[in-house]
């Protein structure tokens, strides 16, 4: 097969780029801008374009298929050639579809936690020695690559995000997959600019559940009341099994799971993960995993990247680095970290970098989403609102909407950084939360100068 990506720079694209040419298909692709570690993964594959920018001339009717990411507009000169020449153009979840449309699909749905979820079933199937492929957002330990696919694999596990699909395609993509087993974690309102009204947002996860596939099975959080009265809401003959909190137990800083009067302990924290992991073991029982060698699995589970990330400890002090942005991240992510440290001091710090976090009218999504922090830090790289083309709004109005005064705002990067150095890091504990960068600012620097490393 002869592919050619549109936009092969995309977290997702790269990755199933690689997938493919590790298949041994013949890919090829293009894109304006390709940073990292996109383009040293790319180059390792020999697949990194040689210069950046679209090139009509690399759409031929040669060409099996053409993948189209969403970072492309629409009247990108590829795609305009491909559709001229009219061939095949899929989405990277349509492509998804196509390879595994044979096999049992495992879709892993929600507002948060997806990554999680899906990292830690494949971290379990890994462990028991079973054949899968796999989509997944984030790098995990064990495997090379974020997209696995083969042709003798029985099933495969994607994480299915509500976002849309592509320029041309605008299903969001768990639409797509046709889930025989399909999870959901909870449902918080999110992408504003695809989905403007909570309803709007809220009927995507109907249209997913009537997706399931006859005989198939929805898995789905019972804590969150959103999610139950959504379900309530459709019509399918799917089979619906809800999941809670395990019994669990935090002693000396680690958390540990009680099942059958054994205890396992964990490497992650939090309700969030507990919740997370209980819908990861009820995938697994559907696949025939036995709930105690589901829990001595996850036990050596250490999370997905950017997920609760440890950057650095000493016996007085954390660093945790996490990809928190919405408003129900945002507060899960502190209680955890507050909850599993109760004698320390906590700094929270997140940075408001997507498209619905500086909206204005959707801020006060926020109020009391700090409340258990210690100390409450807002960055916004005032940079994000112009690159963004978005009205900035004030100190004030952050304030406001946390419905917090004593809350710390910063919009240069410097300014931040300069007052993070300078914080008392003994018996307390540093929270770090962003699906940016922070600007720029180097966190490990930051990390080794507040622990005298």
């Amino acid at each position: 097969m002869r592919v050619h990506f549109i936009a092969i720079g995309g977290s997702a694209m790269h990755n199933l780029a690689i997938a493919l040419h590790k298949k041994g298909f013949t890919v090829s692709g293009s894109d304006d801008h390709i940073f990292e570690p996109s383009a040293s993964r790319l180059a390792k594959y020999g697949l990194l374009p040689e210069h950046e920018g679209w090139y009509p001339e690399k759409v031929t009717t040669a060409l099996d298929a053409v993948i189209l990411g969403m970072h492309a507009r629409v009247d990108n000169p590829e795609l305009l050639k491909a559709q001229e020449l009219g061939l095949t153009i899929y989405s990277y979840p349509d492509y998804i579809y196509e390879q595994s449309k044979d096999k049992l699909r495992v879709v892993i749905g929600g507002s948060h936690g997806k990554t999680s979820i899906t990292s830690m079933i494949l971290h379990v199937l890994q462990h028991q020695g079973m054949k899968f492929d796999y989509l997944v957002g984030a790098q995990l330990d064990g495997f090379e690559t974020m997209v696995g696919l083969s042709d003798d694999a029985p099933l495969i596990v994607i994480e299915g995000d509500e976002y849309l699909a592509s320029p041309i395609d605008r299903r969001p993509k768990f639409h797509i997959y046709k889930a025989n087993i399909g999870v959901i974690s909870g449902i918080a309102w999110d992408h504003i600019n695809v989905f403007p009204t909570f309803k709007s947002y809220t009927d995507q996860f109907k249209i997913f559940i009537e997706t399931i596939q006859p005989g198939g099975t929805l898995i789905y959080c019972n804590a969150d009341e959103v999610l139950k009265q959504t379900i309530a809401e459709t019509n399918t003959e799917v089979k619906k099994y809800p999941y809670n909190l395990p019994q669990f137990s935090i002693e000396n800083g680690v958390t540990n799971i009680i099942f059958n009067n054994n205890i396992y302990p964990l490497q992650v924290f939090g309700e969030h993960n507990l919740l997370n992991i209980q819908a990861a073991q009820q995938v697994c029982d559907q696949l025939g995993i036995a709930p105690e060698n589901f829990y001595t699995a996850i036990s050596s589970f250490k999370g997905a990247a950017r997920r609760l990330e440890l950057l650095g400890k000493t016996e007085q002090a954390n660093i945790y680095k996490d990809f928190a942005h919405s408003p129900s991240k945002l507060s899960a992510t502190i209680h955890a970290v507050k909850s599993q440290f109760a004698d320390r001091k906590l700094t929270a710090v997140i940075e408001l970098h997507t498209f619905s976090s500086l909206n204005k009218d959707f801020l006060a999504e926020y109020s009391g989403t700090m409340d258990q922090a210690d100390r409450a830090i807002v960055f916004i790289d005032k940079h994000t609102f112009e690159q963004k083309n978005m009205e900035p709004y004030s100190e004030q109005d952050v304030k406001s909407a946390f419905a917090r005064q004593d809350l710390i705002f910063f919009n240069e990067p410097q300014q931040l950084l300069k007052y993070l150095q300078d914080i008392n890091i003994i018996n307390a504990n540093l929270l770090l939360m962003s699906s940016g960068n922070f600007g720029g600012i180097d966190l490990v620097a930051l990390k080794n100068n507040l622990l005298k490393l």
